[in-house]
């Protein structure tokens, strides 16, 4: 490919994300696999090089571009060598018109910006959402050790007992340690936040939305496979990752249980009143990832925050019937929002009175609210809001 006919593909893909994100649909990474699944001729750099295209304007458009030339204009405007591709040559983009101009830029729409502010986050905690994430993994406890496990590369020892950080990009999930389940890719703030939750060997402990198992396999691992851990999530593609991932790790899953939305207690109805504790990692918005999903600021608006906001008012009400006397509840989101943090744990204590919110302690992280927050600027992780509660 040219270099211009790298434009041309970065526009026709971000085209595709720009509908996708206004629908909910699939997210960047996913249209970019299958934008190059059916182009089998682009070679490597070109992959690559078109990447970067992409996810540059996505990260300087934060007003949701009208298309994709829009969006590769406004880089235009930033860089004197993409505005020259602009150049009408075969494959490339066409010249640019008398008056055209490129998208707005900014770190997010406005009404989504002002959130942010109203949630005491600076220009510069903004902006260090948007920037590049290193990869992070997890040395699993159960079958490996952080400080003798060979691994093709030499990763920087993080602050949890068994992360390790690689740059960005790094093959991992080539290497044979992946394979073998001897590490997970896990960023540091998740590891930080199962470290910290206040469990213990022989309890019962319910991921309520455990998705692909991520937290499941940490808690089990740090438990040493002796509790009693039950998986439960909505969507069964995902939660059907999840045994395969446990038995590369040898993590012990008691119980795996989809749940109708809704009705979920139908089939959880063996665990009411029972669960020493209960893990909500909770649907949000994602504005804690946007370092690895810029698209998603493009993705939310405020009738789909105050959507997510009534379902994590949900799964809290749905976990308090889980827990027994005594018992405690985390609320997870990887989101730097009040509403989808601070602002439902307080919801949740107004609600339940004799409820109570219990100190965490993390290496990482400021008080915020009932709970702590951590960013990228500050704790060099993911965006994200913990809480503990405790039952009466």
């Amino acid at each position: 490919m040219t270099p211009a006919a790298r434009v041309e593909a970065a526009i026709e893909l971000l085209d595709s994300i720009i509908v996708s994100a206004r629908g909910k649909g699939a997210p960047a990474d996913r249209i970019i696999a299958d934008y190059f699944r059916a182009r089998r001729y682009a070679g490597s750099k070109d992959r690559r090089a078109v990447r970067d295209l992409v996810y540059r304007a996505i990260r300087l458009c934060g007003p949701v571009p009208a298309h994709g030339r829009a969006a590769m204009l406004a880089v235009a405007g930033q860089d004197e060598a993409v505005a020259a591709l602009f150049d009408g040559s075969p494959h490339g983009p066409a010249p640019r018109a008398e008056g055209e101009e490129g998208a707005n830029t900014g770190l997010a729409p406005k009404w989504l910006a002002a959130a942010l502010r109203a949630s005491d986050l600076g220009g510069r905690e903004i902006a260090a959402l948007l920037g590049r994430a290193p990869l992070d993994v997890r040395v699993n406890a159960l079958k490996a050790d952080r400080a003798d496990l060979a691994l093709p590369e030499t990763g920087e020892a993080l602050a949890s007992a068994q992360g390790l950080r690689f740059a960005s990009g790094t093959a991992v999930e080539q290497w044979d340690a992946y394979g073998e389940g001897l590490i997970e890719v896990q960023d540091l703030g998740s590891q930080l936040i199962v470290e910290a939750l206040p469990i213990a060997a022989g309890d019962t402990i319910i991921d309520l939305c455990a998705g692909g198992g991520g937290k499941t396999l940490a808690i089990a691992a740090r438990l040493g496979n002796a509790a009693s851990i039950v998986a439960a999530d909505t969507d069964k593609r995902r939660l059907g990752n999840l045994a395969p991932r446990a038995a590369r790790a040898g993590a012990a899953v008691d119980h795996t249980v989809l749940l109708d939305p809704g009705r979920e207690m139908r089939s959880l109805h063996p665990w009411a009143n029972k669960a020493d504790h209960v893990l909500i990692d909770a649907p949000c918005s994602g504005s804690g990832t946007w370092r690895r999903s810029p698209e998603g600021r493009w993705r939310l608006d405020p009738a789909e925050l105050a959507r997510l906001n009534a379902l994590q008012d949900h799964v809290l009400d749905l976990a308090a019937q889980l827990v027994r006397s005594g018992g405690s509840i985390a609320f997870v989101t990887c989101s730097v929002l009040d509403a989808e943090g601070a602002d439902r744990v307080a919801a949740f204590l107004e609600r339940h009175p004799g409820w109570r919110g219990e100190a965490l302690t993390l290496p990482a992280g400021r008080p915020r609210g009932a709970g702590i927050r951590m960013d990228p600027l500050h704790d060099g992780t993911d965006g994200f809001f913990i809480a503990a509660l405790r039952s009466p």
